[in-house]
């Protein structure tokens, strides 16, 4: 599934504009794949994506340019790509938090929910840098983002089954957006006390969630 919208917006310049990665059939294609990824990922966190060359890239996975645009024909496509791995990674981390959310005390799953951003952010600097990057179209940021509320309103419909559907995702909304407030927390260098002001924000959460959902 791409992560970008076939539609440019007249004052961006879309990731989506471009032709889809070529996806490998062999091994040995999947981790050249792996390896221009973790590339870009390194070359776009480095310098953002405007500033970014397929040439650097290439040369920082120690592949050809021409092994480089075979599997993906353009820089924006590279970015698709990096997009799509990364929202992968957060749906398995919201999937597994799902799994537990049923039985889980409630302070651990709101720690749980907290971390869940702030542990992928961490790993993922070239994920950041796109979204910073002021080119991604925005029908992208709206699919991610509807995607990561219906996933959060799953995990609290697990804990509060009796809870009506509008009431659910009015609440997904509200718990994702103190989710982006860790990972912007953890983000912030500059800001002093960052694992206790990280763990007050995991407090509120689960007053907010004991409020909300009882138990």
């Amino acid at each position: 599934m791409r992560m970008s919208s076939q539609k440019a917006s007249a004052t961006r310049k879309p990731l989506a504009a471009a032709p889809e990665a070529k996806a490998p059939s062999r091994r040995r294609g999947r981790e050249r794949v792996a390896t221009l990824l973790a590339a870009g990922a390194v070359v776009f966190a480095d310098k953002g994506f405007d500033a970014a060359t397929m040439t650097e890239i290439a040369a920082r996975a120690g592949a050809s340019i021409g092994s480089l645009y075979q599997f993906f024909p353009t820089k924006a496509a590279l970015a698709d790509a990096l997009l799509e791995q990364h929202m992968n990674v957060v749906h398995a981390h919201l999937d597994a938090i799902a799994a537990q959310a049923a039985t889980q005390p409630l302070p651990e799953l709101a720690r749980a929910l907290c971390n869940a951003l702030v542990a992928t952010r961490s790993a993922n600097p070239g994920f950041v840098a796109l979204l910073d990057s002021g080119n991604i179209d925005p029908a992208v940021i709206a699919t991610i983002r509807k995607a990561m509320r219906q996933q959060v309103a799953a995990i609290l419909q697990r804990r509060a089954p009796h809870l009506p559907a509008a009431e659910l995702a009015a609440a997904a909304a509200a718990v994702l957006q103190m989710m982006k407030s860790a990972a912007a927390m953890q983000a912030d260098v500059t800001l002093p006390g960052r694992e206790a002001a990280l763990a007050e924000l995991a407090q509120m959460l689960h007053a907010y969630l004991q409020v909300r959902l009882g138990g």
